[in-house]
C-alpha cells in the first residue's frame, strides 16, 4: 500500500489529524510539517514532497487559478470562516487599521493565506490604488514575527487564536481582526496520488473528525488534547470550539463554495476570471471528491 506523505500546518485545526497520526503510528501515512503554511504547502506539492494536504481554502483556490497545476481540490475540512488577527510589534506605531495604508505587510509566501487576506483586508477598506499595501516575504511564524517588532513590516495576518499566546507574553500586539467570507480550510492533494489511497485517507481521517467535533468529546477530551498539545490557554481554546465548525463528510467540494470564493478573491484583485469563464475540473479531483 502507498504510504501518502501529509503536509500540515502546527494549527489547533488539524488536532483530529494529529490523532489520526497518534493511532496510525506511520504505517499508512506520514506528517510533512510546513511552517511556512499554506504557500509552503503549494511548494512542496510543485517539488513533489507531499501527496496531500489540508489547507487554507483560498489559497488554494487561488493557487489553481493563477495556473498552478500540482494539486486539486479533493476535499473540504471546516465549514466556518477563518478569524485571521491583524498582528503589529509590541512598541510599533502602528494602531488601527487605518494606519496600514499604503505600508509593507509581511506574508509567508506569495500566494498564501496571509497574502490573499491582506488583499481581502484593502478591498473591505477600501483603500485606493495608492493605499495599496506592498508585500514583504518573511517565510515562517518568527520571522513574521521578528519582522513586526524591528519595524520591518508594519503588520501580518495569522490565525487568531495561534498567535494569541504571543499577544498574551507580550511580544506583539493585536490591532484587529478580519474573518474569511468562505469556509477556512480544505484538502488538496497530487493529481498523481492513488485514488484508493487518498479516499482510505480522507475516510479515516473523517471518523476522526467526528469524533473529535462530538458534543462529548467538545466538553472536555477536544480542550484537553489542545490544551496539552498547542499549550493555549484552556479559556482560548473553549472560545475556539465555541466557533469552529468541521464538516461531517470530507470526500466533498462544493461548486458554490469555489465560485464565491472566486468571485470574492477576483474583487481583491487576487485572481481575474479567464476570457472562457472557469471550469470546474480546474480545482477539482472528481475521482476522489464528489461535487455538490
Amino acid at each position: 500500500m502507498t504510504k501518502l506523505r501529509v503536509g500540515w500546518h502546527r494549527e489547533h485545526f488539524l488536532s483530529p489529524l494529529l490523532q489520526y497520526a497518534a493511532a496510525d503510528q506511520g504505517s499508512t501515512f506520514e506528517l510533512v510539517e510546513c511552517p511556512g503554511g499554506t504557500g509552503e504547502m503549494q511548494v512542496k506539492f510543485r517539488e513533489g514532497e507531499i501527496d496531500i494536504c489540508i489547507a487554507l481554502t483560498d489559497a488554494l483556490i487561488a493557487g489553481l487559478a493563477n495556473g498552478q497545476t500540482a494539486y486539486k481540490l479533493v476535499g473540504r475540512y471546516i465549514k466556518s470562516p477563518l478569524r485571521w488577527a491583524i498582528i503589529t510589534g509590541k512598541e510599533s506605531k502602528y494602531n488601527s487599521v487605518n494606519d496600514l495604508k499604503g505600508t509593507t505587510i509581511g506574508i509567508s509566501r506569495p500566494g498564501s493565506g496571509s497574502q490573499v487576506m491582506a488583499s481581502v483586508l484593502s478591498m473591505q477598506e477600501g483603500w485606493s490604488e495608492a493605499e495599496q499595501p506592498k508585500f514583504k516575504v518573511n517565510g515562517q511564524f518568527k520571522p513574521l514575527r521578528d519582522s513586526v517588532n524591528s519595524g520591518e513590516t508594519s503588520v501580518f495576518l495569522w490565525e487568531w487564536f495561534t498567535t494569541k499566546p504571543y499577544v498574551d507574553s507580550g511580544e506583539v500586539r493585536f490591532i484587529g481582526s478580519v474573518y474569511t467570507p468562505w469556509p477556512c480550510w480544505s484538502i488538496a492533494a497530487l493529481p498523481s496520488a492513488p485514488s484508493s489511497a487518498l479516499k482510505t485517507f480522507l475516510s479515516t481521517l473523517e471518523t476522526y473528525v467526528n469524533n473529535f467535533n462530538s458534543p462529548s468529546s467538545r466538553s472536555g477530551p477536544a480542550v484537553d488534547f489542545v490544551v496539552d498539545t498547542f499549550k493555549q490557554q484552556r479559556e482560548d481554546v473553549v472560545e475556539w470550539l465555541e466557533s469552529v465548525k468541521y464538516e461531517d463528510t470530507l470526500a466533498e467540494v462544493s461548486e458554490k463554495v469555489v465560485s464565491d470564493t472566486l468571485n470574492i478573491l477576483e474583487k481583491a484583485g487576487v485572481v481575474k476570471t479567464p476570457a472562457e469563464g472557469w471550469k470546474i475540473d480546474t480545482f477539482v479531483n472528481t475521482d476522489v471528491a464528489k461535487l455538490i
